[in-house]
């Protein structure tokens, strides 16, 4: 089988890349034909990937996109490809991975949090418009056939909006490295604190994640205000208005009660110092930190716009609670000082992530294609004898 995956920017740490590259290590392992159409491949990674670059000029995130997206679909018609699965929004796909969601329902919770200068921002960006039409376009068309959602949140979002059918939509979670995040991290947590300088006695919240509007971190912070010393919020991650929240936290007198660690390339001495994770997140189809956190036996506290809210209200693992709604964000973790309870949901959490291994995605994917690659299967209406194509305006 030859299956072409798209990927416009593939950088080594981002959520989407650790999802394909334990997909497509364990697809070459099954004799599967990988090429990865980018704009840029730094090499590394996964053995046995046929990178093909396509990076067409562009100046501006729209030029970026609408471009990229004319080039590769050129690029893969007449390739003799099989299957293409795509982790952009484009017409010319069999697979589309919604790993970002849906486009549209995060800017409807963004607008929810912003200023009348901001909204109007929002809406009058061009690029967001591209976005949101492409994205209508691809769920509509004929060449689509079958969604990778990682949350249920996800597949009910794209169900909403679109007029996609119900059998095209398949919730595959992110793989969990269970064996790397464990509570067995929690060995860092007095090398950690010392070096922190938080003490002992805090019950320590971490927020792993970057795009601190989005994550929320300034409604982290709020929350913490409202609960008593020693209590102590670790962020992990980067934004470039880092200075901003920063100083969000001096105006709360939390300036020695949140620490902004930056981005770790590891992260997990942060997990084994910390008592239970914290994610409020604005929109978050299914944030792999939450799901790394659970695995180390962590309760978890996050919004009801996260994937993960929906292991954790299932598996008794956490709380969750409105974006932006301070009050119940600070009751949930003010609860969590208590140990024996952290213990109960900890060891949920971690049970419910146990499932999610690399060899269980894999299978559901495996399974996935076979369906589509069916000779017995309908044709694709739109995939010319002569390969495949579909004109992008």
């Amino acid at each position: 089988m030859r299956l072409a995956v798209i990927r416009q920017r593939y950088t080594p740490f981002g959520g989407a890349e650790r999802f394909l590259e334990a997909a497509l290590a364990a697809l070459i392992e099954h004799g599967v034909d990988v090429t990865l159409y980018t704009r840029d491949w730094p090499g590394g990674g996964v053995e046995g990937i046929e990178p093909r670059i396509v990076n067409p000029f562009h100046i501006g995130a729209l030029w970026r996109d609408a471009g990229f997206a004319r080039a590769v679909c050129k690029a893969i018609a007449g390739g003799g490809i099989d299957l293409v699965q795509s982790h952009e929004r484009l017409p010319c796909c069999d697979i589309f991975r919604a790993g970002d969601g849906v486009h549209a329902t995060w800017l409807e919770e963004r607008m929810r949090h912003l200023g009348p200068l901001r909204r109007l921002g929002v809406r009058i960006n061009p690029h967001h418009r591209y976005r949101m039409t492409m994205e209508r376009r691809m769920f509509e068309g004929t060449m689509l056939r079958a969604v990778i959602c990682n949350s249920k949140m996800v597949k009910d979002d794209i169900r909403t909006r679109f007029d996609v059918p119900a059998d095209r939509l398949h919730v595959i979670y992110n793989a969990v490295a269970s064996d790397i995040y464990t509570p067995a991290l929690r060995t860092h947590r007095p090398r950690m604190r010392a070096r922190l300088r938080i003490p002992e006695s805090a019950t320590v919240f971490l927020l792993v994640g970057s795009g601190y509007e989005r994550k929320g971190v300034a409604a982290s912070i709020d929350a913490l205000a409202q609960l008593s010393p020693p209590a102590h919020l670790i962020v992990v991650g980067k934004d470039r208005h880092l200075a901003r929240y920063a100083a969000h936290a001096r105006a709360r007198g939390l300036s020695r009660r949140v620490t902004f660690a930056g981005p770790q390339a590891d992260p997990r001495p942060y997990y084994g110092a910390a008592d239970a994770f914290v994610l409020p997140t604005l929109y978050d189809p299914c944030p792999n930190a939450a799901l790394e956190a659970m695995a180390c036996a962590m309760p978890i506290v996050t919004s009801t716009r996260s994937g993960a809210a929906e292991l954790a209200v299932e598996h008794q693992a956490g709380f969750v609670a409105a974006p932006g709604d301070i009050g119940a964000l600070a009751t949930h973790m003010r609860a969590l000082h208590d140990r024996s309870l952290r213990a109960r949901l900890g060891t949920n959490a971690r049970n419910a992530v146990l499932p999610l291994t690399s060899a269980a995605m894999m299978a559901q994917l495996l399974a996935l294609y076979r369906d589509l690659l069916d000779p017995e299967a309908v044709a694709h209406p739109h995939r010319p004898a002569g390969g495949r194509s579909e004109a992008i305006g």
